[in-house]
């Protein structure tokens, strides 16, 4: 090795025990290389040893194949380069740990893209492609992987590079002229016993080495799961762009009209035919589908929008009659990607079936989930069979007393589900195999493939005799032998597989619930369930600036334990204690945990709603009971109580001058945890509460006749922020409100609930919920400024505190400034302020509220344009604890700060977070404001 990374450590191991299937094996070690003599000088030395390796690429696989016991060698850290775009050949030369957005993005300037695109593009890599020979949305148009590569150079697991391509001279001779008389002596086998079928991905291809196919090397590689060789670096052809493109979303009554309708579509010249059933879509997402019970997602393309439209409109025509039930065209790019991100997320929303809506909980947060799981995840039959296929699916499913959400390339008759197996009890293991062997006789029987995406894996290849038979299979066993006779390369797939129910990711997880402070609702309290959540379709790993808040420490970091998905991965083996052995008190844990900024993203962005804030918190009580904390969850998790002792001290004056004093400031920093590189906020001389009070006391009171309201008192907006509170009350009697405010302070317990002081936190929430009691009988809204704090009072209170009905109460009582306005005086004309916008949407209230008010509320004032997405970083205590601040930083140069920046004069910079203003003035020295000052300085302007 001469430049990689070698790691046997024991998070490192834990890291990559996964991949998004549902089988787990430990590895030995993870070996990130740097070129492809990193790659030979690991093999040698396993090969020496006899350890099998592994490639592995973003882990995204789904039938386990990028699980293994040896060493796993990761090509996202290192070899990820696009080392070339020809448009003259359309070809690309990349290294095997290039994220197929990345190639996409480089091509798009020449009119190019790489044709397959599974729903995994920001993330996955074209070495994980080309190992599974993935597809995609348009594979109808641009065919699989294996339809798009021009040449391959691979290392065996004996050390020889060779180049593989059509004719095969760059292969080793031996290994030719081998696989050549396997070919010549089973010719008859190799021409009929591969069903005819566009997305046929079980076992090896071996046709492709028929004479009359050009014996393709680099096909029959594509696919072989990592078990000839191992990819260093690929030639892979690119595809023109269309001009234009539009979405014809058709609807049918039912699953089966449209998966029957769909290959009739076909002579149309569709880049994309894709179904889904109502069962798979959101209250929200159906209201803007054309009427049906299920739906086609047909992409036309065409030389420019009008030749799409015109396209689009024939297709449409050809439909109706043929039974759809109605149609729309989608022609604006941001309303398409709004529909694809339904369709792509479906892997991720179809793990977590919902129950009969009789599991609604009392506050309206919906019931338990129930678990469902890949294994049958793509199979594929002739596209003219999908609509008989799937009715026998679906009877099957009846047969074993099973449920699933069918979903898929309807137009290559490829079918994605999650079925909700039960892999933790014997009983519900054995139900697993016997619908696998039942299914896998179903698919065959209809002319199909087991696999139609994702490879075998060990998913499906125990029952690939009865797809190809014993004799092909032993063809397949004889072709593995020729490459890799050590058995060395990824051993247990594709030929000489474990069992489909061996390696189960949940074996040796707690049988029982382990105790917890959380209430987990959608979990049935079950920890153990809440992290089991977490199936590897690593969208937190995607890096593109504006996609989603999640995962900020990735962007920042690209580190693998520093997202969603690593941290998850760590508290899984934490519970299985087969790796991780210390429980809470595990350091590889706390460790991956520490850059967490607790923003929430995960809890909205993943899609299957992860929400990884709350797990650290949760071990951090877990962690640190009964030990020492940190200075950082004294100083800052306790700020409420700071804040309300120096404000009753009447000493602000002073501790604002001594924190402008250097080596005062530096102490002070140093014993409270606090990065060196912050600076302390300066205090208000007048908390907002004593600001309402005097106005009280001088006769000043609202003259709104309207709905009374309740407007909370943050700890931010209160002792640090008043000026938000005291302009946000000018803006509500302004809208005919009648404001009130607590006389004694209340708080939601954010501040301890983000330093894992649980106990603490409850005692906190317990005392506010007595005080705020008489406004909850009264049945007043309360209104929230601080998004975090209205956030915390919407989930953490509730699930903290499940068993005090108020608590549910209150959290169904919040409402933001601009909810609260739209709610309860929604015939208030908001002052016009007419400035474009820039700033920040709280990663809060992003991921727990939405800002669908807020946006309404701005437009209504002629505030024009949009907010950063993301996190700013600072995220309350993390951006100021010691040792975060360099992360902290890039957070806010992923989004915010180069938003800012581009801004045009005159642009109005909103931040509602406390945080996010505090970060906009220390890294970058602009001032930004909460709407509601905003609106307050219009208010005063227009009345003065």
């Amino acid at each position: 090795m001469r430049g990689g990374e070698v790691e046997f450590g024991t998070g490192t191991r834990s890291l990559f025990t996964m991949d998004a299937s549902n089988y787990r094996r430990v590895p030995l070690g993870v070996v990130a290389p740097r070129d492809a003599d990193d790659v030979e000088a690991v093999l040698a030395v396993c090969r020496e040893r006899g350890v099998p390796v592994l490639a592995r690429g973003a882990g995204t696989s789904i039938a386990g194949q990028a699980t293994g016991t040896g060493v796993v060698l990761d090509f996202t850290r290192h070899m990820d380069r696009i080392e070339s775009v020809d448009p003259e050949t359309r070809t690309a030369l990349v290294q095997p740990g290039v994220i197929l957005d990345r190639l996409r993005d480089a091509a798009a300037p020449h009119g190019l893209t790489f044709g397959p695109d599974p729903s995994t593009h920001s993330r996955c890599t074209l070495g994980g492609m080309i190992g599974n020979n993935s597809c995609g949305s348009h594979s109808v148009a641009w065919g699989t992987t294996a339809d798009n590569v021009r040449e391959l150079e691979v290392t065996g697991y004996g050390g020889r590079r060779m180049t593989l391509a059509r004719g095969g001279e760059g292969v080793p001779s031996a290994l030719r002229e081998d696989a050549r008389a396997l070919v010549r002596e089973e010719l008859s086998r190799l021409r009929t016993g591969f069903p005819e079928l566009p997305r046929r991905i079980s076992g090896y291809a071996l046709d492709e080495l028929l004479p009359e196919k050009g014996e393709d090397w680099a096909r029959v590689f594509t696919g072989s799961e990592g078990t000839l060789g191992v990819l260093t670096r690929a030639r892979v052809s690119l595809v023109p762009v269309p001009g234009a493109r539009v979405l014809a979303v058709l609807g049918y009554a039912d699953e089966s009209a449209a998966a029957e309708a769909a290959a009739g579509l076909l002579p149309y010249g569709p880049l994309t035919v894709e179904g889904m059933a109502n069962d798979l879509v959101s209250d929200a997402a159906r209201s803007g589908l054309p009427r049906g019970g299920a739906w086609l997602f047909v992409e036309i393309g065409g030389d420019d929008e009008a030749h799409a439209r015109s396209r689009a409109g024939e297709l449409c025509r050809a439909a109706a009659a043929d039974g759809t039930t109605d149609h729309s065209l989608v022609v604006e790019a941001a309303a398409q990607r709004a529909l694809w991100r339904i369709r792509e997320d479906a892997s991720g929303t179809a793990t977590r079936l919902p129950l009969s809506g009789d599991a609604t909980q009392a506050d309206g947060s919906g019931g338990v989930d129930r678990e469902a799981w890949p294994g049958w995840e793509d199979c594929a039959v002739p596209p003219p069979r999908l609509g008989a296929y799937l009715r026998d699916f679906r009877a099957l499913l009846r047969q074993h007393g099973l449920h699933g959400l069918p979903y898929g390339h309807f137009g290559d008759g490829c079918i994605h589900v999650r079925i909700d197996f039960d892999l933790m009890s014997e009983a519900g293991i054995r139900r697993f195999r016997d619908f696998s062997a039942d299914l896998a006789d179903t698919v065959v029987a209809h002319g199909g493939s087991l696999s139609g995406e994702h490879g075998d894996g060990q998913a499906r290849a125990e029952l690939l005799p009865r797809m190809y038979g014993e004799e092909m299979v032993g063809l397949f066993g004889r072709f593995k032998d020729m490459w890799d006779p050590d058995g060395g390369l990824n051993p247990g797939m594709l030929v000489r597989p474990a069992r489909i129910d061996e390696n189960l990711r949940f074996a040796p997880l707690p049988r029982e619930p382990v105790d917890v402070e959380f209430g987990y609702p959608h979990d049935g309290g079950d920890f153990s369930a809440a992290v089991r959540r977490c199936v590897g379709v690593a969208k937190c790993r995607n890096t593109d600036a504006g996609s989603s808040v999640m995962c900020p420490s990735f962007r920042a970091t690209g580190e693998e334990q520093h997202s969603t998905r690593g941290r998850a991965r760590l508290l899984h083996e934490m519970l299985a204690g087969e790796v991780v052995t210390d429980g809470w008190q595990s350091e590889e844990v706390r460790e991956a945990l520490d850059l967490c900024l607790s923003c929430k993203g995960c809890r909205s962005d993943c899609p299957v709603g992860v929400d990884m804030a709350t797990y650290k918190a949760e071990f951090m009580h877990h962690h640190y009971e009964g030990r020492r904390r940190p200075m950082a969850h004294h100083s800052m998790g306790r700020l409420p109580q700071w804040l309300r002792l120096a404000a009753a001290s009447r000493m602000v004056p002073l501790l604002n001058a001594a924190a402008r004093v250097r080596p005062l400031a530096a102490v002070a920093k140093r014993l409270g945890g606090i990065a060196p590189e912050r600076d302390i906020p300066a205090l208000p001389r007048e908390p907002f509460t004593r600001w309402w009070r005097r106005r009280a006391r001088g006769g000043a009171r609202g003259a709104g006749a309207g709905r009374e309201i309740v407007l909370w008192p943050d700890t931010f907006t209160n002792y640090l922020s008043p000026e938000a509170g005291s302009a946000a009350v000018r803006v509500l009697e302004d809208a005919g409100l009648r404001v009130a405010v607590p006389d004694r302070q209340v708080c939601c317990g954010l501040t301890y609930v983000s330093t894992g002081q649980l106990d603490r936190a409850r005692e906190v929430m317990r005392r506010t919920l007595d005080r705020i009691e008489p406004a909850l009988d009264a049945g007043l809204p309360v209104t929230v400024l601080e998004p975090p704090c209205a956030a915390a009072l919407r989930t953490d209170v509730p699930e903290l505190l499940g068993d005090d009905p108020r608590a549910r109460r209150l959290a169904g009582a919040v409402r933001t400034f601009a909810q609260t306005l739209e709610e309860y005086a929604p015939d208030w004309e908001p002052p016009r302020v007419g400035r474009p916008v820039a700033g920040q949407t709280h990663c809060h209230q992003h991921a727990v509220i939405g800002d669908a008010e807020d946006r309404r509320l701005r437009e209504r004032a002629g505030l024009t344009g949009e907010l950063s997405k993301g996190c700013c970083g600072l995220a309350g205590n993390f951006g100021f604890e010691k040792g975060h601040y360099e992360v902290s930083a890039a957070c806010a140069e992923d989004q915010l700060l180069p938003a800012v920046r581009q801004a045009a004069p005159g642009t109005e910079l909103l931040a509602d977070g406390y945080s996010c203003r505090t970060q906009l003035e220390q890294l970058g020295g602009h001032r930004s404001r909460h709407l509601a000052e905003v609106l307050a300085e219009r208010l005063d302007a227009r009345d003065g």
